[in-house]
């Protein structure tokens, strides 16, 4: 298992951020991702697919579903895929200028059978995540654009 944590400070208050973050919307043109959400809060269950689909999600496409929601704060989503599982943690708090700082946790772990299997996979993954995380946390302020309207 393979886990790397960064942070971002924004200037925008944390309800923004909580709503470009935290709130799947049906398509995201930042991340190129339309997202089939079923129900709400914890409950919420996803499929992921790249670009904007027409009809039905293809057969296995990305599952994923909200394991931990503290409305403004915190929420955490577990998306599998066939060889693998991708769990996202971000934190919201705010900041002493009135900001907000973004923590944001991505977790990998393959599902490969073995221990050497796994030893392999789980170093070579490290630097994707940590590639990940730069990568998504480069994202957020384009994010918040989308839900301030600009």
């Amino acid at each position: 298992m393979s886990s790397v944590t960064g942070t971002r400070e924004l200037p925008e208050r944390r309800d923004d951020v909580w709503r470009a973050l935290a709130v799947l919307a049906p398509y995201c043109p930042v991340c190129d991702v339309s997202y089939v959400v079923t129900g709400s809060g914890r409950r919420t269950t996803f499929v992921a697919v790249p670009g904007r689909p027409e009809g039905e999600p293809p057969e296995g496409a990305p599952r994923g579903r909200i394991v931990e929601w503290v409305p403004g704060r915190v929420v955490v989503t577990s998306l599998e895929l066939t060889p693998e599982t991708w769990t996202t943690r971000i934190e919201l708090a705010d900041t002493p200028a009135g900001g907000t700082q973004v923590t944001l946790t991505i977790t990998h772990e393959t599902r490969a059978k073995g221990r050497l299997a796994r030893l392999v996979h789980g170093r070579a993954a490290r630097p994707m995540v940590a590639q990940t995380v730069e990568s998504e946390l480069d994202k957020v302020p384009a994010h918040v654009a989308l839900v301030r309207g600009g």
